[in-house]
């Protein structure tokens, strides 16, 4: 499917277009926005477009009618940390196909688009769970991370590259993939790339000045 990606963490979007790109799915576009999304979509009219709720400029929901009127044939998925009925059923009347927990694994996420591309509505139950659920695993699992993974998974965040990674911490690229695969079996993650959605989204990590935030 041809997707268009929106959020305003900019490491988390590129990485998730990563994802997308590597599952055989096309990512017609990136934007940091919901205004920057709009001429994307008149543009490349995608399947479906994955957007965040929360943006400085308003939700999702307050840009909805023009997102849809960009490009009405175009199925749209919000992620968000905690579904409040309110919100849920604002979507709906907006016409979101699909509302997506922005702390599962990519591949869960991947699962609602296909299912929303296929014509479901769906409504991903762990988004309607306590909000502090998620925040909680994070802190969990980040208590399993020794000091130097928690600054390997910070570098991850960063954009850093193995070998860079390896470079500024002074150790062989060997070690550094070693504790490079120790994160990401800790994280319960497959990549590097859903190892900096995951911090992103579970708070472990800022996108935005890539420091360690989970304590």
């Amino acid at each position: 499917m041809n997707v268009l990606i929106c959020d305003d963490h900019a490491v988390f979007a590129e990485s998730l277009s990563l994802v997308l790109a590597d599952a055989g799915h096309s990512v017609v576009g990136v934007a940091f926005s919901p205004a920057d999304a709009l001429p994307v979509l008149r543009a490349r009219r995608p399947d479906v477009c994955l957007t965040d709720l929360r943006f400085p400029a308003g939700t999702a929901l307050d840009w909805m009618p023009s997102l849809r009127a960009a490009s009405p044939g175009t199925s749209f998925v919000v992620l968000t940390g905690f579904l409040e009925p309110e919100v849920l059923d604002a979507g709906v009347q907006a016409g979101v196909r699909g509302f997506a927990h922005k702390g599962q694994q990519a591949r869960d996420i991947l699962t609602v688009l296909r299912r929303v591309a296929d014509g479901e509505v769906v409504v991903d139950q762990a988004a309607r769970r306590d909000e502090a659920r998620p925040r909680n695993q994070a802190q969990r699992v980040a208590r399993f991370l020794t000091p130097r993974e928690r600054e390997v998974l910070t570098r991850l965040v960063r954009g850093e590259s193995t070998q860079a990674l390896a470079k500024a911490m002074g150790v062989t690229r060997s070690t550094a993939r070693s504790h490079v695969q120790s994160v990401l079996s800790k994280l319960g993650v497959h990549s590097q790339r859903e190892a900096v959605i995951a911090a992103a989204r579970h708070g472990l990590v800022s996108v935005e000045t890539g420091e360690w935030l989970a304590g």
